[in-house]
Formats: structure tokens, sequence, C-alpha cells
């Protein structure tokens, strides 16, 4: 056993004062130190072995003894550093010196205190101390090396608390710690929902409860009483995509039950959320930190207008939408807008549906035949004279007082052919609708040939390749490089581009670039219907109404499908997906069905199986009614009875809803109204379809394509 380094200067001072006999201060390393005076040693004249120099010899011994036991005790070493690093609790690290940053700490959490050195373990009751309002805190520690974690039952709510260390604290080594004092406040408790219903339904559950009866009451219970005043029409919020309700709440269970009642009637099919805020508390110190949960409401079974025979209700929604067509037509160049917020935007493919759409106000007498053809006149003559041409192709969206083009994007700035096509078959089928006997629509026709013969079909080859193009820009050229290959909505591209009597295509480019080589066949079954051609389960359903206006499928073939087949099996795999519901989205059902491209909360989607994002389109179902008649018919049946009060406008039935999302379209598209009243009357009478196969050039085209009909 060695002295320590605190007592080893004056071991040594003893050791050479001892041996030489006198006293040096020089020697005497504690002469700063404050020891006595008469500790300092005079010079000896006594001999070794004289019995005074012995019992001095003795005595220190004694004094050396006493030493080396001394500085064996347990007691903090001076001028070594023992300090605090660190203080964490839970991922919230604490600051030494901005003790306002140590607030909204977890109650639950233990404290880890780090060190610098490895911490005596029995040192830390007597060195450690956590205190709130002066009143020491117990915990229970674990030591490892410099590392000491502090528990503690749950910690009060918004209370300050303060931890300090002490020179009670060792280090291994036998160092006092700094002292150091470090002050934290916590958080709120967690107020929580703990139970809640709406009509019965568990609110808590996922996914969120669907048919929640109209006549509204919610009972929510929580962890604790609540303090009334807290809760205002602030703190507790139900509201839909429409605004928000007026909501009463009442207090049951001695407060930890708030019961929640509506003034009126909720809106039937819809989705509600309701909020309570943060605002909302509970005793001292417990705070709700939110909740947010949303419900389905129950559908009203009530008709939101008189019930019409079948043959009716068609005709009315027949009526309607021609308005769209008729009334919201552009006034100079009477084309149809786009949508109905589109201003001066016309669509050169809606447009043709729309001169379809005519037809059939004539042949229900909406409209007299004189004004369906002076109105015809006006949108020929426009084109003729104003609307913009690219070797003899429309661009996709013009302006309708000018004729300019208006970019649909960058590069989209110039002849689109698909959007040509759509508005040549319209008026090929006005044209056949002519009489060439009356001198006024015998001009009519003639214009309109003029139009026709002049879209250089096979110069949207590409200097002759097998494939047809579907855009060029007078700026961009081909960059938008847009191959028009099947399956989808353009086989009547590919079929007038065949038709043409100036600009025809060759075969192969319809069964290398279309069809390519037999790519588009598919054959598998989905739901029972096998299906001849394109993606699986059909992809949206606008792939078959554009094309299909015009060109009857009922007993159109080729070698690589059965037309009316192909249609009618997409339709039905498109019906039977909704009803099978395999997503489960909110809604849908054999009643609510069809999947197309249309508008929805977030924007524009081409909506089918393979894209489902919970929206319901009704041109989807409507436009498909020749195929599906009696599937078609519950599902207008539905849109007008059951959600017209949500559904139907002053053009027919709005784009699009989206159950899953609360939301209704307010919105009507050129592309979506135009098929509805055109294959209305395709199933009524196939009078649009009649017309279309009559033109002289239907037998060219089909024949050059290898079709039959």
């Amino acid at each position: 056993m060695f002295p320590c380094g605190r007592c080893l200067p004056y071991f040594l001072y003893l050791y050479a004062s001892d041996k030489t006999g006198y006293s040096n201060k020089r020697l005497n390393p504690l002469h700063s130190t404050g020891v006595h005076p008469t500790l300092y040693r005079r010079p000896c004249l006594l001999k070794p072995h004289h019995p005074l120099f012995v019992m001095r010899r003795l005595l220190l011994l004694l004094v050396l003894s006493t030493a080396l036991w001394a500085c064996n005790k347990q007691k903090p070493v001076e001028g070594e550093v023992f300090f605090l690093n660190t203080v964490v609790i839970g991922s919230q690290s604490l600051s030494f010196y901005t003790p306002l940053s140590n607030e909204g700490l977890p109650l639950e959490e233990p404290l880890v205190l780090t060190f610098d050195q490895p911490v005596r373990p029995a040192t830390v009751p007597a060195g450690v101390r956590l205190s709130a309002a002066g009143t020491p805190v117990p915990f229970s520690y674990t030591v490892q090396g410099a590392v000491v974690t502090l528990n503690t039952a749950p910690l009060v709510p918004r209370t300050a608390y303060v931890l300090s260390v002490s020179a009670a604290l060792l280090s291994e080594g036998g160092a006092g710690c700094t002292p150091q004092e470090i002050t934290f406040t916590t958080r709120s408790a967690d107020l929580r929902v703990v139970q809640a219903a709406a009509g019965g339904q568990n609110l808590l559950a996922s996914p969120p409860p669907r048919d929640v009866p109209l006549t509204f009451e919610a009972r929510l219970r929580f962890s604790q009483p609540l303090q009334r005043a807290t809760v205002s029409s602030v703190s507790v919020r139900l509201f839909r995509s429409g605004g928000f309700e007026d909501v009463q709440w009442t207090f049951d269970n001695g407060d930890s039950t708030l019961v929640l009642t509506t003034a009126r009637p909720l809106a039937h099919f819809e989705k509600y959320t309701l909020v309570l805020t943060n605002a909302i508390s509970g005793p001292p110190g417990y705070q709700l930190t939110g909740f947010n949960r949303s419900f389905y409401t129950a559908l009203d079974p009530m008709p939101k207008f008189p019930v019409l025979s079948d043959a009716d209700l068609i005709e009315t929604v027949q009526r309607q939408t021609f308005k769209y067509f008729w009334d919201f037509g552009h006034p100079v160049s009477g084309l149809a807008r786009e949508r109905n917020t589109s201003g001066d935007i016309v669509t050169t493919g809606g447009s043709g549906f729309g001169l379809m759409a005519i037809i059939v106000g004539i042949e229900r007498g909406f409209i007299g035949r004189s004004e369906g053809v002076a109105r015809w006149r006006k949108v020929v003559s426009f084109l003729t004279h104003n609307a913009q041409r690219y070797h003899g192709a429309f661009a996709h969206w013009l302006n309708g007082s000018s004729g300019a083009t208006v970019p649909f994007s960058t590069k989209d700035d110039g002849a689109d052919l698909v959007e040509t096509s759509f508005l040549m078959q319209g008026l090929l089928t006005v044209r056949q609708y002519l009489n060439p006997a009356d001198p006024v629509e015998n001009q009519l026709i003639a214009d309109i040939n003029a139009l026709w013969e002049g879209v250089e079909w096979d110069w949207f080859t590409r200097g002759g390749q097998k494939v047809l193009y579907w855009h060029w820009s007078p700026r961009y050229g081909w960059e938008m490089n847009h191959a028009i290959r099947g399956y989808n909505e353009c086989l009547i591209t590919y079929f007038l581009a065949a038709a043409s009597p100036t600009h025809a295509i060759a075969p192969e480019v319809y069964h290398q670039g279309w069809a390519g080589s037999g790519g588009i066949v598919n054959g598998n079954t989905y739901y029972g219907y096998r299906l001849p051609l394109g993606e699986a389960r059909g992809g949206p359903l606008f792939f078959a109404h554009y094309s299909w206006l015009g060109l009857d499928p009922r007993r159109l073939e080729d070698q690589y499908a059965q037309y009316w087949t192909q249609n009618r099996h997409h339709t039905l795999i498109n019906y039977a997906y909704c009803a099978a519901n395999p997503l489960q989205k909110v809604g849908y059902s054999a009643q609510c069905w069809g999947l197309t491209a249309s508008d929805n909360p977030t924007g524009y989607s081409a909506h089918s199986p393979n894209n489902d994002q919970g929206v319901i389109t009704p041109t989807a179902a409507l436009s498909s009614f020749p195929y599906t008649p009696t599937e078609s018919m519950q599902a207008l049946r539905f849109f007008y009875e059951q959600l017209g009060d949500k559904l139907w406008g002053p053009y027919g039935f709005y784009d699009a809803f989206s159950p899953q999302e609360g939301w209704y379209a307010t919105s009507t598209l050129a592309i979506d109204q135009g098929p509805i009243i055109v294959m209305l009357e395709n199933h009524r009478t196939g009078r649009l379809w009649s017309l279309f196969m009559s033109a002289p050039e239907v037998p060219t085209g089909a024949q050059r394509l290898g079709m039959r009909y």
C-alpha cells in the first residue's frame, strides 16, 4: 500500500527531515498549505541510538500509518474533474443552459444521465436528486459504466421538475461530481377517446363505418372527465365536402362521455369527418391530442324525382344532355366547349359528338330540322374558313371565336389526328342525314366533303411508316412521337384513314401499326367473359364508345375480333368488377358502376379496373346501353332516382363522383355528354349507326382493313 498523491509530499518531507536531522522549509511542501508552524523542525543533536531519537522514529511511523489509512478512505479526489455530460428523457435531450427549451417532456420515459467517467453505483442515492416543488421524487436506478438510468412512476403532467447532481456522487476513481442542476417541465397527459360510436357503429374501426343513419348521434367516451368549458363549436367540428354541420352536445357518465347530435339530418351517401381539437381538456394536465374519424352515411332510398317509365327516363336524359351542345354551344363557332367552364375553348372531338347529338335533337323533336341545319352550317363554315388546319387535320382545342389553335400541351400545338377522326365521324353522319335534294343541305354536303377529303391521313404515317401518328406540330414537328397503336378508342381513326377517297392508308398500316401484327389480341377470361382484345379487364369504357358512335359493332368483325362481343364483354367485365368490388371502394354495387376517363377529386384520370380510384362516371354505364341494357338501366335509375339530388344538373348528369372521398363533380365535359345522348339513341333505334354505315366510303374502308359487316 502506497500513499496517495495528496499524502506523498508530506511523507517525503518527514523522511528527509529524519535523515538529515534538521528542518528544511524548502523541502516542506506544506509550507503554503496552512500547516501549523510547530511542525517545522530545528536541527537535531540526538544520536541515532539515543532513546529520544528512537521515540521520534516511532512517532514518525505512527504519523505515516495514519496518513496511509486516511488516503484510502472514500473521499473525493481534489484536483480531478468528474461531471455530467448529457440528460435524455425519451428522445429529447435536455439543455443545461436554456431551461425554456426543456418543455413538453414525456411522462413515462426513464431519465438517462451520461457522465464523463464511470459512476460508483453506491453513491447514486446520495448524489442524484429529482424533485418537484421541493418534494423528492422516488426513483430506482441502474448504472452501466458512465450511464445512470433513473426509473420513476409516471410523472405528473405539466409539472416543473428539478434534476440535480452533487459532489456526493463519485466516479469509480473517487472524484466528486461537479454540482449541476437542470429544470424541465412535463407535457400534458393524453386525454384519449377510448370508445366512439355513431349510429351504433364503431368510429374507431378500420375501414370507417358505412351506412351510418342520417339522424346522427355519436357517443364518445374519454379516459378522463372533460372540462365542460373546453367543449365548443370550435373544438368539435363535423364536416363534409359541402361544409360544416351544426353540432350540439351533452355530457354523460360524470362528464367522461360526450354525446353529439346535429340540428338536422345528415346528407345521404356522403363522407363525413368528425374532428375534435386539442383545445379539449380534462383534469389539470390532461389534454386531448386530437381526434379525427370519418364515416359514410346511408343512402336515402326515397326517389329524388318522379319515377318515369324506362322510355320516358331515357328521353329525359337525352333532352337534358342535348342542352350541353345546343344551349351551351359556342355562340360564334357553334362548336362544343371542352367543359362547362372552358369559356372560348372548344374541342374538336367533342364537337363531332355534338354534331351527331343534333340529329337526335331533331329526331326527338327537341329542335326543328331547320334549326339543326343552321347550326351545322355555322359549324362547317367556321371549320372551313376560320379553324387552323395542318395537312387537313385539326388541333385538339380551338379558340371558338377565332379558330386559332389552343395548345393542349406544350408540344401538342398542331394536328391531332384522333380528335380529327372523331370530328369526321360526326360530319359524315350528318352528311348522310342531309337531303341532297334541298339546295341548302346539298351545299352543306359539299362543304363537309371538302373537309373530309382534305384530311391527309397517309401523311400521318410520318414518311411511310407502317403506323399512324397522333400529333404533328408546326413548331416541334413529330416530337410528341405518339404512334397510334391498339387496342383503345382509336379504331375509328384507322377505319376513316382506310376509307378516305383521297389519302387512304395501305392495309399494312392497320395490321402492323394498329393491330401490332396480332399483338392487340387478349383472349383471356375475366369474371366469366372472354375478352378478345386489349389490356387485362378491358381498360376504361370509353374504348367501347368513342369509335362506336357511328361505326356499328353489331356485325363488324375482322381477323382479330368480333366487335360486338368485344364491346359487350368489355362492358360486362367493368360491371362485374364494380359489383364484386375487390378493393372495397365505398358505394360500388350492381346499381352504382362504371369506370372510365373523367374528372376526379384531384384532377382527371382514365379510370378502369386497373386504375380504380373509387370514382364512378355516369357516362360509362349510360353510354354502354346498347351492350348492357339491363345493367345500364339499373345504373340510370340509381343515378337519377337515388342520387339525382347530387348528380343531375342543367346539362344532364355531372361528370363523376366518388363516394369514397365524398366528392361530387359539378363539371360536364363534351366528350362524356356526347356519347350518352348518341349511344342512348343507338340503343333505342340504331339511327346513328345506320346513318354512318350508309356512307359510301364505309365498304371501301372495311374491305381495305379486311373487315366484314
